[in-house]
């Protein structure tokens, strides 16, 4: 096989180290071969690939094999070094910042390789670091979203290992407990710890070298999301995740293990059966759905949007908005229109007064679903939304369907309805005319700043994880 592009350079050194062994120069080395020597120095400089039969021919010659020319080790620390810091000046990074490439000659000393070699990995390491900025993490975001709604928010590889992994455990039916979570760790080689100080920055931390999931404590209220939290530290091990080398990256591995720990705690076959079964009977609710399998309103909202599509033929939307009526989370394939800015990103902003997401809020029955069908200028949508409450404020979880879905679904008597024309801003983003004319110039609110809206985002090895407070709590365990 002929070496990559990328091991050319590799490839270079080690024919010119095993020259060098022999005693050649590259003009005796380039008779035996048949090839001139500025030919063959193209070769060594890696800026030409041999063909195969000449590889045989240059490792006949220097009396070793074909495999020893194409080992992707250097041959030597200096060579090591070579590499590096060709592969590194000719890396975009680079190139952007408009400097000459240095040559690297035979009599620089290797202490000058070594300090331009190491300028260059803290130029890669900052800019990794800068990469993890709102900003990138918007756009990175929305793409992925972009994505899941092509894909219909459903990904087939990983309900396949779900069911697998599940199904191992010795699960049969109904929530999955805690006791087949730890027997689904022990199949893996690792063990689940509860520890009481986890570094703040985590929410779980695995331990590679020793076996081990450190989580919460057991008994914290919700105790059910341990389950998740130590299905989404396997998941990384069983999809093979490496470390993230962009934001772009680790939002994906964030996407992916948080669809492994949905599809183990509502495996695919046990929620397919009931949710075609409520559907055949035009029973469709969220709220059953989550108590059938014991997770969250929210969890099995997400939950419906992975398997209402690719199972269950029907399109629909999701909603995590917050007291003040932003979004937070957001997911459609029914063309229902959610706010974006200027940049596609529908998290930050704020969703019409008259959806559900918002109006729920006004009622005083909380306990449960509250229905309203809501006309807009896309179609009129059914939505079920449920409210609640953490330290941080009031949130709605809302999922809904176009017109001709909801007949699918508890609540579609509702006689609740709305009119939205967002994004006209005469919809309820302006205040009456008679109230503003009223007010105007009469009003000065002191406008309260969110802590995030200017904190920059924490850099490390993971995005928003401190490693110094990892390792300290790693060699604080180690020896337990």
């Amino acid at each position: 096989m002929a070496p990559q592009t990328s091991d050319l350079v590799t490839l270079g050194h080690r024919i010119r180290h095993y020259r060098g062994q022999s005693g050649f120069t590259l003009d005796q080395l380039g008779e035996h071969v048949g090839l001139a020597g500025s030919q063959l120095s193209l070769i060594e400089n890696g800026r030409r690939e041999p063909r195969i039969s000449m590889l045989g021919d240059i490792a006949t010659a220097l009396g070793v094999s074909v495999a020893d020319l194409l080992s992707a080790e250097a041959p030597n620390t200096r060579a090591a070094l070579e590499i590096e810091l060709a592969r590194a000046q000719g890396n975009p990074l680079y190139a952007a910042l408009g400097l000459p490439a240095v040559k690297v000659t035979k009599g620089m000393p290797q202490e000058a390789l070594e300090s331009l070699v190491g300028l260059h990995r803290e130029l890669s390491r900052r800019a990794s670091e800068a990469i993890a900025t709102p900003e990138e993490a918007r756009r990175a975001n929305t793409e992925l979203r972009e994505l899941m709604r092509v894909r219909n928010n459903y990904m087939p590889d990983i309900e396949e290992l779900a069911e697998e992994r599940v199904k191992a455990s010795g699960h049969v039916s109904g929530a999955l407990t805690h006791r087949e979570v730890s027997v689904m760790a022990e199949q893996l080689g690792f063990s689940l710890l509860y520890v009481n100080d986890l570094p703040s920055s985590t929410r779980s931390v695995t331990d590679l070298a020793n076996g081990r999931i450190y989580l919460p404590p057991a008994s914290i209220p919700g105790g059910h999301g341990l389950r998740s939290m130590a299905l989404q530290a396997m998941a990384h091990r069983l999809l093979g995740h490496e470390r993230p080398s962009s934001y772009a990256e680790f939002l994906w591995q964030r996407l992916e293990i948080n669809y492994f720990a949905a599809a183990c705690l509502v495996p695919r076959d046990a929620a397919l059966k009931f949710l075609t079964t409520a559907k055949n009977e035009r029973e469709l609710a969220v709220e059953d759905f989550r108590d059938a399998f014991g997770v969250t309103h929210e969890a099995a909202a997400l939950r419906l949007t992975n398997l209402a599509t690719s199972h269950l033929d029907m399109t629909l939307h999701f909603l995590r908005v917050n007291g003040d009526g932003a979004l937070q989370k957001g997911y459609e394939n029914d063309s229902l229109p959610l706010p974006s800015d200027v940049t596609g990103s529908i998290e930050g902003q704020f969703v019409c007064k008259q959806w559900s997401a918002r109006s729920a809020f006004t009622h005083n029955n909380r306990t449960t679903e509250f229905y309203q069908y809501t006309d807009t200028p896309a179609g009129t949508f059914w939505c079920a939304t449920q409210t609640g409450s953490t330290r941080d404020g009031e949130f709605s979880i809302s999922v809904g369907v176009p017109f001709a879905e909801a007949k699918w679904f508890r609540g579609r008597e509702t006689t609740q309805r709305a009119v939205s024309r967002c994004p006209d801003e005469s919809c309820c983003r302006r205040p009456v005319s008679s109230v503003a004319s009223r007010w105007a110039g009469q009003a000065w609110p002191s406008a309260r700043l969110h802590a995030h809206v200017l904190s920059p985002l924490p850099s490390g090895t993971f995005p928003g994880v401190d490693d110094g407070e990892v390792y300290d709590f790693l060699e604080s365990h180690a020896a337990e």
